[in-house]
């Protein structure tokens, strides 16, 4: 799918190659954005416009040299974006960003949420967006905006899952089975939504560094500007994302020594359990011996008074236990 966009937020989808009509909407645009495209669709813009366009598979070359460079007076750029950022699998998508005199061209195979927040916003862009560069640099914007978001969502579900696993003591013996290591999962899932936004923010700081070095922004003052200002919100999310991370690893490290201290609790009760049935179980043992010679066995008084020696035997080493603190 290919769609054009004029300045003002206009979008009109290209038609099919054969339409005389498809060059003309794509003088006009100032953005052109190809969405999951076909071989025909890609055929299309590097006729119209003479540009090569990256195939799926060269967007997912991770070497530098492949995903920033330029090619006579056009630049590639590709950044990795989070994709369903609020569902249980987040995970990265390559977008490319080319930008050339006449317009911006944008290559993805997935819908990142910035994407749409940015289609949706651009009629209310003071002046519209009239040059590339304003588009690439207000379309960056609105992806670090859209990072800050998630941010937001991560340390919201850190503080609501910290609530869970520390939360009223009243509370912590009436804990369902295997309650912690439900929080374990749910804390993984959250750092592996961290860490995917901690690599995007890291792919976006790289783009906008080779986007400030291009000639055409130098030459472009309000987006030079606003690049800088793209550039420094970047590089605090980036030290905003390091922070939470550390907050989710200690929050992990506590839940997983929960874990530890629960177990330990119940080794440490069969422990006493036994130590205390020890003395009683021994009394049981002697007086269970088939000799011939035990005058105890003749006492009138030695089944109650071996009862009660168990029984006392049993109780001590119990209210010691207590009197010491290990109960």
């Amino acid at each position: 799918m290919i769609t054009a966009f004029r300045p003002n937020g206009e979008a009109r989808a290209l038609p099919a190659e054969t339409d005389p009509a498809a060059g003309d909407i794509l003088a006009g645009a100032v953005w052109v954005d190809l969405l999951e495209p076909t071989r025909a669709d890609e055929a299309l813009i590097e006729r119209i416009l003479s540009i090569d366009v990256p195939t799926r598979d060269e967007l997912k070359d991770i070497e530098p040299s492949s995903r920033l460079y330029t090619d006579g007076n056009a630049a590639y750029m590709t950044a990795s974006l989070m994709v369903k950022a609020e569902s249980d699998l987040p995970h990265l998508t390559d977008i490319a960003f080319i930008l050339t005199p006449e317009r911006l061209l944008t290559v993805r195979y997935a819908e990142p949420r910035s994407f749409s927040l940015f289609r949706s916003a651009m009629h209310r862009i003071p002046g519209g967006c009239s040059s590339p560069t304003v588009m690439i640099t207000r379309l960056l914007e609105t992806v670090a905006d859209r990072t800050a978001e998630i941010l937001e969502i991560a340390v919201s579900r850190a503080d609501t899952l910290s609530l869970e696993v520390f939360g009223d003591k009243r509370h912590l013996a009436r804990r369902p089975p295997h309650y912690l290591e439900d929080r374990v999962m749910q804390v993984s899932a959250l750092h592996r939504l961290v860490a995917k936004t901690r690599d995007s923010l890291t792919s976006l700081l790289r783009v906008l560094t080779f986007l400030h070095g291009l000639p055409a922004l130098q030459a472009d003052g309000e987006s030079l500007e606003l690049c800088r200002t793209v550039t420094r919100d970047v590089q605090s999310l980036s030290e905003h994302a390091n922070f939470v991370a550390g907050n989710i690893t200690f929050l992990l490290d506590a839940s997983l020594g929960l874990i530890n201290l629960e177990q330990n609790a119940i080794i440490k009760i069969f422990s006493i359990a036994s130590v205390v049935l020890l003395p009683p179980t021994l009394i049981a043992s002697i007086y269970g011996m088939n000799f011939e010679f035990m005058p105890e066995l003749h006492f009138a008084y030695a089944y109650p008074l071996t009862l009660a020696a168990m029984v006392l035997s049993a109780v001590l080493p119990f209210f010691v236990f207590r009197w010491k603190g290990w109960l």
